[in-house]
């Protein structure tokens, strides 16, 4: 079953039961997709990889302005981002802990051949790759910082 498919089932059970957080949260994934669709070049069609990014950017959104809010004190807005972010991160894979990403981060410095912080890069390059969906990019620079300093 498609991600548009998947949210319109859901959208419709969220608006029989009235249930407002998870409508808000389906809606913004809908809208998401309804905006690919339509993106010249897409033929109407949304590949599952691009819809995984899809996701990530909305969740990597909701954060941003979760912690702005947070930062301005604003508990009312942060409540909600709060609970589209967790609708969201439903359709997307388990994210790995810490421990996992150090694992599999050393494994590729190892086959890239990393020495230091200037091989940044080639690392970054295929940890990216390989651990799309399944850790945020954030932590996987700071994860591979920390490995090529120490």
């Amino acid at each position: 079953m498609s991600l548009e498919t998947e949210v319109m089932s859901l959208m419709k059970d969220a608006m029989k039961n009235k249930d407002e957080a998870l409508l808000r949260g389906l809606r913004a994934i809908k809208a998401e997709i309804i905006k690919v669709k339509t993106e010249p070049g897409a033929n109407g069609e949304i590949a599952a990889d691009l819809e995984m990014k899809l996701l990530q950017k909305l969740v990597k959104q909701r954060k941003d302005s979760l912690s702005i809010y947070e930062q301005q004190n604003r508990p009312d807005l942060a409540v909600k981002e709060s609970e589209e972010i967790a609708v969201i991160e439903k359709f997307l894979p388990a994210q790995m802990g810490e421990a996992e990403i150090k694992k599999v981060l050393q494994e590729i410095i190892a086959q890239v051949g990393a020495t230091g912080p200037q091989d940044l890069g080639k690392v970054m390059g295929v940890a990216s790759k390989q651990l799309a969906g399944k850790a945020d990019g954030k932590v996987i620079s700071a994860i591979t910082k920390e490995l090529l300093t120490n």
